[in-house]
């Protein structure tokens, strides 16, 4: 059976609720759920933070993995809002708990990350 279009964004509209409210619960009340904002998306997930920089989390609920065009949709909305890096948070079937869900990022997201700045970027 597939998913109708209604169907489809009331289950990515409740799964991006889940993992913002267990972010917010577990790092800080201030994430939160964003609206959208069409071609200038910023993400999924707002208010996360890592050293002191915005985090873009791109959400998506669906069986089919399209993990490349998910990190191009991801790094848009990075550059959209400025963020040191974009994550990508993906239902983990069979799973309905928000800590068993998949995170996906690039290897370049995780040295963002870690390093807290970009600067690997622009060196290769």
């Amino acid at each position: 059976m597939t998913r109708s279009r209604a169907t489809a964004r009331k289950a990515g509209t409740s799964f991006e609720t889940l993992v913002a409210n267990y972010l917010a619960t577990h790092i800080d009340d201030r994430i939160e759920r964003r609206t959208k904002n069409g071609n200038k998306d910023r993400g999924d997930i707002g208010g996360l933070r890592h050293l002191g920089q915005r985090v873009v989390l791109e959400c998506k609920n669906t069986i089919k993995i399209a993990l490349g065009p998910w990190a191009a949709e991801a790094e848009t909305e990075r550059g959209n809002d400025d963020a040191l890096a974009g994550l990508i948070i993906h239902k983990r079937h069979g799973k309905a708990k928000a800590q068993d869900q998949w995170v996906t990022l690039t290897l370049g997201e995780l040295v963002a990350l870690i390093n807290g700045n970009r600067d690997h970027y622009e060196t290769n």
